[in-house]
């Protein structure tokens, strides 16, 4: 892993200090201080030099962070484009060409243009491969036919990162191509999808005769698969491995629920309580190892690990918090279908915690296919039989 020495450290804080003096956060307004942050390398410093980077290790960001904090600069607001930073970015880095490069990453960063991932289908969840949406070559463009479920924040976005099948005629993991979507386009349309928390984050997408430049096509024709492999791995490292500090999240909740209320208290409870918070810090502390090994090169299959723990974590100390609450764990009164643009866990009552938990076994790979991969890729076992592995996809039954 690369450290980031001193001489580095004193150099970022040279940028940082040279950013400020040119653009006030107090004076200039906050989408210009962004772009002039992106400019200035100090976006994300491990990226290429041009592209909002400098080409340093992942560690000297939080060199810069800190030092813009301080300072009461404004940030990209994360939350609001996770797919976009989480997934979007670190595929176009990997696999674009320069021009979408540049014409991508600058507004996708400052959150000038939000993302969406359309990869799932009402037949192809779990089994992504088997998708059916279709693209067929026009010209420079590509005509897109389909529907896609499940998709965080189109009814925000501005871009997709789009799965389509261009050849039936070979097995399913080989006919697919990886695209990028205006969701602006005519042919697109959104409809929410409502939760069991009575709220629609999600949508299912109609595509209709869209066109699509092939100048928008992400790596080459029927290597789709293989470039979102890419856009999968960093989107469990994504959902499931930040390093938040100790004691935070659900678990923060959980804990300050059994201080306040020490009535609810049972041993049962406490051990409970005891043996979820050494499995949160075990992993919270996996994430640190994790985000180390992403300063060596591109996620592998541990991020998947760790978006499996994610989960069941979630889902345990939510059911724990509700358990603490006693009547008010059962309480849960915002039905309104509303229209988020981000998950608050940890802003809300334990009902939605509870509820909106569920999902997190779901979303970002189900657990099951979640263990497959583990068992495979990383403990190496034996895979399952695949009968269908080298069968035309237009030969499969549907």
């Amino acid at each position: 892993m690369d450290e980031v020495n001193s001489q580095q450290r004193d150099e970022l804080r040279d940028r940082v200090a040279a950013l400020l003096a040119d653009h006030d956060p107090a004076t200039t307004d906050r989408l210009d201080f962004l772009r002039a942050r992106f400019d200035a390398g100090l976006a994300w410093v491990h990226f290429p030099v041009g592209l909002g980077g400098l080409g340093l290790a992942r560690e000297a960001q939080a060199v810069v962070d800190a030092a813009l904090a301080a300072a009461g600069a404004p940030d990209n607001d994360p939350r609001r484009n996770g797919i976009g930073l989480g997934m979007a970015a670190p595929t176009i880095l990997a696999v674009g060409t320069e021009e979408q490069k540049r014409r991508f990453l600058r507004p996708l960063w400052t959150g000038e243009e939000i993302w969406c991932q359309l990869f799932s289908e009402p037949g192809a969840g779990s089994d992504l491969a088997a998708l059916a949406t279709r693209a067929v070559r026009d010209g420079q463009d590509w005509v897109v036919n389909g529907q896609k479920v499940w998709t965080s924040s189109a009814h925000n976005a501005r871009w997709a990162i789009l799965l389509a099948r261009t050849d039936p005629d070979v097995p399913k993991h080989r006919g697919i191509t990886y695209f990028v979507c205006d969701m602006t386009a005519p042919g697109v349309e959104v409809r929410p999808l409502r939760q069991i928390t009575g709220e629609a984050e999600f949508n299912e997408v109609f595509l209709t005769d869209v066109r699509i430049p092939d100048a928008h096509r992400l790596g080459d024709v029927g290597e789709g698969w293989r470039v979102a492999q890419t856009t999968l791995m960093n989107e469990r490292v994504a959902i499931g491995g930040n390093v938040a500090p100790r004691e935070s999240g659900i678990l923060g909740r959980v804990t300050e629920t059994w201080r306040t209320r020490p009535e609810l208290r049972t041993a049962e409870l406490h051990e409970r309580l005891l043996r979820l918070w050494v499995e949160q810090e075990a992993v919270r502390l996996a994430g640190v190892r994790l985000r180390q090994q992403l300063a060596a090169g591109a996620p592998g299959p541990e991020g998947s690990a760790m978006k499996l723990a994610f989960a069941r974590l979630a889902q345990a100390l939510s059911g724990l918090e509700v358990e603490l609450s006693g009547e008010d764990g059962l309480r849960y009164d915002d039905w309104s279908l509303r229209r988020p643009e981000i998950v608050d866990f940890t802003g809300r009552e334990a009902g939605y915690r509870y509820l909106r938990a569920k999902g997190n076994s779901i979303e970002g790979g189900t657990s099951e296919v979640l263990r497959n991969i583990i068992a495979e890729r990383v403990l190496g076992l034996p895979a399952e039989p695949r009968t269908d592995k080298d069968v035309a996809w237009k030969d499969l039954p549907r």
